[in-house]
């Protein structure tokens, strides 16, 4: 017969090894639960896999994602921050940020005084060729006055800003832009000199990726630091150019950046890109 310290200890293993079997079992559901959520995991990562590359490389081919080719270049358009903009921005969206990058456009600006031509070689100014484009087919240059007009030193004509409109001038004129910027493209370092008359170059204001949509022609040789984009040459209506420099400016930015407002006034009615030759 066993005695009581013996059955309590027989107890006692017993509960022990009950105890033992349940965690055994409590830890084999755990694993079998692992496995399976773990399953339904890779499940899903294989058919969110399948859905991206379905969406990215599958079906029409108007969805089709378009990677950079040779015959494009990537563009940066930064927009200027909501909170900075004032009432001179216009905000007529983004390019796309793919641009073709060969290929010849030419410029109309049919203006009060008569057209205005240039050509615009893609290969040099990709990214700037496309924000004109863009502008362009969203109206942003039509019905706006060149602002500044410089005489003495350089010879140039500023246009571009799409708050110059209406009758008489503004202190703000020459301050409006589009929402974005982009970088300088085409530097004439090598030139001399770097603006030649005939050029159609981009302004900024004088920090590096500050251009945006003012631009100026060109009409006598110009020595200014090669800062500026050169957009293009000028084909035609230079005449129109002088007509308004003989007439001579009102020296509103002589203390300033020079010059002033042209005293003939040259609107642009509109202003237009082609398609892309070549």
């Amino acid at each position: 017969m066993t005695s009581t310290r013996e059955r309590q200890r027989a107890a006692a293993r017993a509960r022990l090894e009950r105890e033992m079997a349940e965690r055994a079992a409590r830890a084999r559901k755990r694993r079998q639960t692992q496995a399976i959520v773990g399953a339904g995991a890779v499940l899903l990562l294989v058919v969110a896999g399948a859905v991206w590359l379905a969406t990215t490389l599958g079906g029409d081919d108007d969805k089709k994602q378009t990677p950079t080719s040779a015959g494009a270049a990537q563009c940066a358009y930064t927009e200027v921050p909501k909170e900075g903009r004032t009432k001179q921005i216009k905000d007529v969206g983004l390019p796309g940020a793919q641009q073709q990058n060969s290929g010849t456009q030419t410029m109309t600006i049919d203006t009060n005084l008569g057209p205005i031509t240039a050509k615009i070689d893609r290969a040099a100014v990709p990214c700037t060729a496309g924000s004109f484009t863009h502008l362009a087919s969203k109206g942003f240059f039509d019905n706006t006055k060149c602002h500044r007009l410089v005489t003495e030193g350089i010879k140039v004509l500023q246009c571009g800003d799409p708050s110059a409109t209406g009758k008489g001038w503004r202190e703000t004129d020459g301050t409006g832009g589009p929402s974005y910027n982009l970088a300088e493209e085409n530097l004439p370092t090598d030139k001399r000199p770097p603006y030649p008359e005939g050029v159609i170059a981009m302004a900024n204001s004088g920090q590096p990726g500050s251009t945006g949509s003012q631009f100026f022609i060109v009409y006598g040789d110009s020595q200014l630091d090669p800062n500026y984009t050169v957009l293009g040459t000028i084909t035609g209506g230079m005449d129109v150019v002088k007509q308004v420099a003989a007439a001579g400016d009102d020296k509103a930015f002589a203390q300033q950046a020079g010059g002033g407002h042209p005293k003939k006034e040259i609107v642009i009615n509109k202003l237009a890109m082609s398609g892309i030759q070549g």
